[in-house]
């Protein structure tokens, strides 16, 4: 009993430790960095259009298609690491099946490629 104890313990000082230094981060950035609105950090950041105008809007696709690319490599890594620490105990199958998987992800990423979505003008 004493050994789940210290285990849970290691894991309760690591997110201690954690969170105080997050904060301790997160307050030394306002505190020693001199801040300074202006009209360009007050501008719509990285979306390409105004946020305050009407939402039925048109939108343009590029923002949905690189949507799509980041959550394909979002999920090849997610799928990935499971699949790389159990790589000794599984069998060919298992193999097989994430070598399947990375193939339909790298043919939909030449797909999106040949079709554009990584140009952006």
């Amino acid at each position: 009993m004493n050994l789940i104890f210290s285990e849970y313990f290691l894991i309760l000082t690591f997110f201690t430790f954690s969170l105080f230094l997050s904060f301790l981060i997160f307050f030394l950035s306002y505190l020693l960095v001199f801040q300074k609105a202006d009209q360009e950090k007050l501008s719509a950041y990285e979306c390409g259009f105004n946020p305050f105008e009407d939402a039925r809007m048109t939108f343009d696709i590029r923002f949905y298609l690189v949507a799509i690319l980041f959550l394909i490599f979002d999920l090849e890594i997610s799928f990935l690491f499971p699949w790389i620490v159990s790589l000794k105990t599984i069998n060919f199958f298992g193999f097989g099946t994430m070598l399947f998987f990375l193939i339909i992800l790298t043919l939909g990423f030449i797909y999106e490629w040949f079709k554009g979505a990584l140009e952006w003008e």
